[in-house]
């Protein structure tokens, strides 16, 4: 999937995408106190359970710096994680808040904001590489939560298989590594949107996680 070399987190001032650099650097004019770059992965890299997101929230994780933090998404995400034992301690929607994700860890499939919250084909492409580097150094890796479709096809590219054979759903549980290797879950994208359209309920939401957690223990 990659080369050692390959490391798991962009450069600050990574311009692989320069619509999303100068957009990035536009906010960082803007907002100088915002954290205005890459979000690294969030959790312990031997965690049994990766959740992949689709990119930084505007005024989210690409202000606070850290995943699904300062935005809605993250109110019911990390809310749904500590009912299930994924995480410990309040989420405050700020990164000194003292939350600690426990046998989890979280990602997004393209590091920087995008307008709109919409990144191009190109954009995921080029970010995947760091993707790639993170699922390959996930030793101990059980399960994966794609959280909307982009997150799916993320991690489907990255393995290398049809995306045809492995249908976006949401509750779809897929084998991606043969009987006995990691499962991908699929998630509707835990946004305002999804939830105030009916379109992911909480009940629905924590039923994924049900599932991951009977699924690693």
């Amino acid at each position: 999937m990659t080369n050692s070399d390959q490391p798991c987190e962009p450069e600050r001032a990574c311009t692989l995408c320069p619509r999303l650099a100068a957009f990035r650097d536009d906010w960082r004019r803007r907002e100088p106190s915002w954290f205005n770059g890459p979000v690294p992965i969030f959790g312990p890299v031997d965690a049994r359970l990766l959740i992949v997101g689709l990119a930084p929230g505007l005024r989210g994780a690409n202000r606070t710096g850290r995943p699904f933090t300062g935005d809605y998404a993250g109110d019911l995400l990390y809310e749904t994680m500590i009912a299930y034992g994924f995480a410990r301690g309040s989420y405050g929607a700020d990164p000194g808040d003292g939350l600690e994700l426990v046998d989890a860890a979280i990602v997004n499939a393209v590091r920087c904001v995008p307008p709109e919250n919409k990144p191009t084909t190109d954009e995921i492409n080029a970010c995947r590489p760091f993707f790639a580097a993170r699922l390959a150094a996930a030793r101990e890796l059980k399960a994966i939560i794609a959280l909307g479709k982009i997150a799916h096809d993320q991690v489907l590219k990255t393995l290398g298989l049809p995306m045809a054979r492995f249908k976006f759903a949401h509750g779809a549980v897929h084998a991606v590594h043969g009987p006995d290797g990691p499962r991908l879950f699929d998630s509707y994208h835990c946004s305002r949107y999804n939830t105030n359209t009916g379109v992911l309920t909480p009940e629905m939401f924590r039923a994924v996680f049900a599932a991951v957690r009977r699924e690693i223990g």
